[in-house]
């Protein structure tokens, strides 16, 4: 995927949204060159979820190594990088200004321009990394931990929000649901592994809003439903954290819970992509790694003329990598960014991706 005439710029890309902090090098040809990635859930896994602060803190002990070992392992020098890309939001306050503070310093020092890069266009745009991307238009499922949004995407920059949620994220409800029944840190992809062993159809759970008439997602109620079934089983009439619960009934909770979601997930994306008359279906984000989720969208899909496109497994939790392509794409189609040496470093905590102005030319 060529956007530019040689030679190439290159963008170091910065991702700390969150509880991975992230490195990467990334050429305007969509080529990626090295990468770097730091996960925090061992840092994490003693408190149930992540402590903001710690979590600030240690993207701080990080950048600075891991931005090392991605310019070693592309044998690029800091003088031939063109540009730095940095997530400015959504994501965790103090987390965001760790990247952004060193990102902006950074290029300020080496007199470079930055990229200010909406996270969940990282997201949107990782499976055009893939070796069999796809082309536009397409319809984008984003289902990360803390979104789930339905995106018509016509063209790089000019997106439009479908549908979202309206309390809990996808994410969300798969780590508050593992927590409900015991399981361990990180909970959604324990609940997960878990639900491979259980019954999907032993308990009736409600699929919330799926003959809702539009593309909305909310999550809660079923989270509520598994509370109330999870209490019954454990003989309980309040919830505890000390719920005894079989480890069958666990696995055929989480099976039906895990049943539940993806049924909701599938039937609205493929709902909104034939509505949007778009042949292709883009999944992103770390709940698109769901095994269950990919066999049953490829399933449904097949039936309706629909092709589905996932990212690799690396790329569907944060990562640098899907940053500096981000970034690496809008100078791509935008090379006078290259002249900007704006400095003021705003992060956007909470930001829509559709609120975004396209800053692409046609490609």
């Amino acid at each position: 995927m060529t956007h530019t005439a040689n030679p190439p710029k290159i963008v170091l890309g910065f991702e700390s949204s969150c509880d991975e902090t992230g490195v990467a090098l990334c050429t305007t040809e969509g080529r990626i060159l090295g990468q770097a990635l730091y996960s925090q859930i061992a840092m994490h896994k003693d408190y149930g979820g992540v402590v903001p602060e710690l979590a600030s803190r240690d993207h701080i002990r990080r950048l600075i190594p891991l931005m090392e070992e991605t310019l070693a392992q592309a044998g690029i020098a800091m003088k031939q990088v063109d540009a730095i890309a940095v997530t400015t939001g959504p994501g965790l306050p103090g987390a965001l200004m760790a990247g952004c503070s060193f990102a902006y310093s950074l290029a300020m020092g080496l007199n470079l321009p930055v990229i200010p890069v909406h996270h969940l266009e990282g997201h949107l745009l990782s499976p055009l990394l893939s070796i069999n991307p796809p082309a536009f238009p397409f319809t984008a499922l984003l289902v990360s931990g803390g979104h789930t949004q339905l995106m018509g995407v016509e063209r790089l920059g000019q997106y439009s929000l479908l549908g979202e949620t309206l309390d809990d994220a996808a994410g969300e409800a798969f780590d508050k649901t593992a927590k409900m029944i015991g399981l361990p840190y990180p909970g959604g992809p324990a609940l997960s592994k878990l639900a491979e062993s259980g019954n999907p159809e032993r308990f009736k759970l409600p699929r919330p809003m799926l003959h809702s008439g539009d593309y909305m997602f909310s999550f809660s109620g079923l989270k509520t439903a598994v509370l109330t079934t999870a209490m019954k089983l454990a003989g309980v009439s309040q919830p505890s954290e000390t719920m005894v619960i079989s480890d069958t009934d666990k696995a055929d909770l989480a099976a039906s819970f895990q049943a539940a979601i993806v049924e909701t997930l599938v039937k609205k994306a493929l709902a909104a992509c034939l509505q949007q008359d778009h042949k292709r279906l883009v999944v992103a984000g770390g709940v698109g790694a769901n095994k269950l989720l990919r066999e049953q969208l490829e399933k449904a899909a097949r039936k309706r003329g629909v092709e589905v496109y996932f990212p690799e497994l690396s790329l569907c939790t944060d990562n640098g990598a899907m940053i500096a392509f981000a970034g690496a794409m809008q100078l791509a189609g935008k090379p006078e960014l290259l002249n900007s040496r704006d400095y003021g470093m705003h992060t956007r905590p909470r930001c829509e991706l559709a609120s975004t102005q396209p800053v692409f030319s046609n490609p």
